[in-house]
């Protein structure tokens, strides 16, 4: 029984290193679910974008510890997964609320 790809695919990370990944390189950076495997993340963008993934490369996330005045306090740890598409592949377009 496969999950729901709209609970493997958290939302895109969108940065500097990942605009430049997805220009140059064909690779688009998403956060997923903590307990998503590759083989998992990679079915749920098929299916979610109708598009093919070539190759799929997962990190953990530590999440990093913040005060506010005396209270200490850590923020969630979370994944990264870094999505390579197939050459010939249409581009994801997704778009930043403004």
């Amino acid at each position: 029984m496969s999950k729901d790809p709209r609970k493997i695919i958290i939302r895109p990370v969108i940065t500097e290193k990942s605009t430049q990944l997805k220009e140059a390189d064909r690779v688009i950076c998403f956060e997923v679910a903590r307990d998503a495997n590759k083989i998992e993340i990679k079915q749920a963008v098929e299916r979610l974008f109708k598009t093919r993934v070539e190759e799929v490369r997962t990190q953990i996330k530590t999440g990093k510890v913040r005060r506010v005045g005396r209270n200490m306090g850590k923020r969630k740890d979370w994944k990264k997964a870094y999505v390579k598409l197939r050459e010939g592949e249409k581009m994801i377009e997704y778009f930043e609320a403004a």
